[in-house]
């Protein structure tokens, strides 16, 4: 019961946004361009923004379903996150540098390293 609750909650707050004309900046992306996402964080009754910047692995779905998948190196572990495309958590994505690929899943980044990944991905500013 608590689940459709806080889901309640999240969908009423987003059109609240929406309404408010509050829409989340987004840039047209898609795999393998370097983006940075800007999520909101609450801690406690305090509120930030956290950046999480890393490579576009795949992008699935339609409408208001939309999720995208970013993934990036810390400290030398591979860490990758399911972020939903309108979510009223996000609140951007920007993309630093665009990647041309030729699959729409790239899940082969997962066994190359950083260097190999910057070759492949073959990057344009």
């Amino acid at each position: 019961m608590m689940l459709v609750e806080e889901m309640l909650k999240a969908e009423g707050e987003e059109l609240r946004r929406t309404a408010a004309g509050e829409q989340a900046q987004i840039e047209e992306f898609g795999p393998g361009d370097f983006v940075d996402v800007a999520i909101r964080v609450v801690e406690g009754d305090k509120e930030r923004i956290q950046h999480f910047q890393g490579i576009v692995m795949y992008k699935r779905g339609q409408g208001p379903s939309t999720t995208f998948c970013v993934r990036k190196i810390s400290h030398g572990v591979g860490v990758e996150r399911i972020f939903p495309l309108y979510s009223p958590v996000i609140e951007s994505v920007r993309v630093l540098r665009r990647g041309r690929v030729r699959r729409a899943r790239i899940y082969f980044i997962r066994e190359m390293s950083e260097k190999r990944i910057r070759q492949k991905l073959r990057y344009s500013s």
